[in-house]
């Protein structure tokens, strides 16, 4: 098995999930600044020029989510629900909502502070972050009134959802994103921190970003 990546959140997800799950896979690191995304050997894999991407027997699998889901089927994780399609509607609600309303909420301070110093792409910009908090509060107070029912986002235990949610929110206190209202969001991402494999994701890294 391989798992191709770079140092993004998407990737984050997938390798903490990896390591958590003890899953041993080849971690390949594509070098974004070289143009590795762009490469003809990556395009075979992924024409989308993003990562990560999972190759396993002859299966090649993009979206962070999906290959999230097939590690926890190869293992036998309930992290993905395999056997049970009422937590499966359960976690797809939490996936989905991440991908269309929470992520482009926290999107815009993850963007200035982590992903501009890492690829050397600017300074953040305080000024575009001016109206991004219309966004987060409109749907963060979801996301806290349902982590004030149950310490985890779906199925009462964790789940793939979990890591879906937090790979940008992670980041919330180095970026300045307003979560302290927000405080079952800010014990969430505690709780979350003191997952080993959560708090260091990262195989050694063959380029220098930071």
């Amino acid at each position: 098995m391989q798992i191709y990546w770079f140092k993004a959140q998407a990737p984050l997800r997938v390798l903490a999930l990896a390591k958590h799950l003890g899953i041993e896979a080849e971690t390949i690191e594509v070098d974004m600044m070289a143009g590795g995304l762009r490469s003809d050997s990556y395009a075979a894999l992924n024409a989308h020029a993003k990562a990560p991407t999972l190759v396993d027997h002859g299966n090649v699998i993009w979206e962070s989510a999906a290959i999230m889901a097939y590690l926890c089927v190869r293992v036998g994780s309930d992290m993905w629900p395999a056997h049970n399609p009422n937590e499966q509607v359960e976690v797809l609600r939490w996936l989905t909502w991440s991908e269309g309303h929470w992520s482009p909420a926290v999107a815009p301070w993850y963007f200035e502070y982590v992903v501009k110093p890492t690829f050397g792409i600017g300074a953040p910009d305080p000024a575009a972050l001016a109206r991004a908090p219309e966004a987060l509060h409109r749907f963060a107070p979801t996301l806290e009134a349902r982590l004030r029912e149950q310490p985890w986002v779906a199925c009462g235990r964790l789940t793939i959802a979990d890591f879906h949610l937090a790979s940008m929110a992670r980041y919330w206190e180095d970026t300045g994103t307003p979560l302290e209202t927000y405080p079952a969001i800010v014990a969430w991402l505690e709780r979350l921190a003191e997952i080993p494999a959560w708090s260091d994701p990262w195989p050694p890294s063959r380029y220098a970003l930071r």
